[in-house]
């Protein structure tokens, strides 16, 4: 698991097909109540989009721009910032060597002999073609779990109520807080002269232990950043294939 790389090739960003199950999707598994800021996913998988990513990389930006046109859209999207370019010349400010070990954990799952940027990963399997114009994300998917996920008293507090399909199989689980309207303007480095815009980006990561059954997690979140719209993401997978079973994305204002 040595080996890093960095694509060069040429992106071309198209916005992917977005099927009709969408606007149902919103209501159920992407937007809070406004009575109580609380969120119920729903019958279908709420697909998972990781992008790990680094300032430090010149392949990044179209990759950090194509995961913004999900903005709106019923998908848990989380851009991963990692540290590993930053001995070109840039200290990516939002890299964290835990992203590393999660991409690295990824990589094992999906029998990938290194890691790259920019990588996208869909619902924990490695999206190596997420560059052709056809290929998409599966609204249809079943969902192996249910998730109730609501802010407790404390603003910074939440608590979700975790059920598996099968009770009787492991599970993973991780939570993010994601945020939007970030920017940096790149000083050095392969993107030196660049004004770099970032949404979904990965401000907090708690990976949340392995469990079996029902159970109900709890979990605190870093103080709310003025200007910077944010998401509290759950995210349920399978211990052994690292496949997603359901997430959750909730934004509590």
């Amino acid at each position: 698991m040595g080996q890093l790389f960095c694509n060069p090739s040429a992106v071309r960003i198209r916005k992917a097909t977005v099927h009709a199950l969408i606007a149902s999707m919103v209501s159920t598994t992407a937007m809070a109540s406004t009575a109580a800021c609380e969120i119920k996913s729903g019958e279908r998988l709420t697909p998972v989009l990781e992008l790990y990513t680094s300032e430090g990389c010149s392949s990044c930006p179209p990759a950090d721009q194509w995961l913004s046109t999900w903005k709106g859209k019923p998908v848990v999207a989380q851009a991963f910032h990692v540290a590993y370019w930053d001995y070109i010349g840039w200290k990516d400010p939002f890299a964290n060597p835990a992203f590393t070990s999660r991409q690295r954990e990824v990589a094992e799952a999906n029998s990938l002999s290194g890691i790259y940027t920019p990588q996208l990963v869909r619902n924990g399997r490695d999206w190596s073609n997420w560059r052709l114009p056809w290929q998409s994300v599966d609204y249809t998917a079943p969902a192996h779990a249910a998730i109730t996920l609501r802010q407790s008293e404390r603003t910074d507090a939440y608590e979700a109520l975790v059920t598996p399909e099968n009770g009787s199989s492991a599970w993973t689980a991780y939570w993010t807080v994601t945020e939007h309207n970030h920017s940096s303007r790149v000083k050095a480095g392969e993107n030196a002269g660049e004004f770099l815009k970032h949404d979904f980006v990965v401000r907090q990561y708690v990976p949340a232990g392995r469990y079996k059954g029902t159970q109900t997690l709890k979990f605190y979140a870093i103080p709310v950043q003025p200007d910077h719209p944010r998401q509290i993401n759950l995210v349920i997978s399978n211990v052994q294939t690292g496949e997603t079973l359901q997430a959750v994305s909730l934004q509590c204002s």
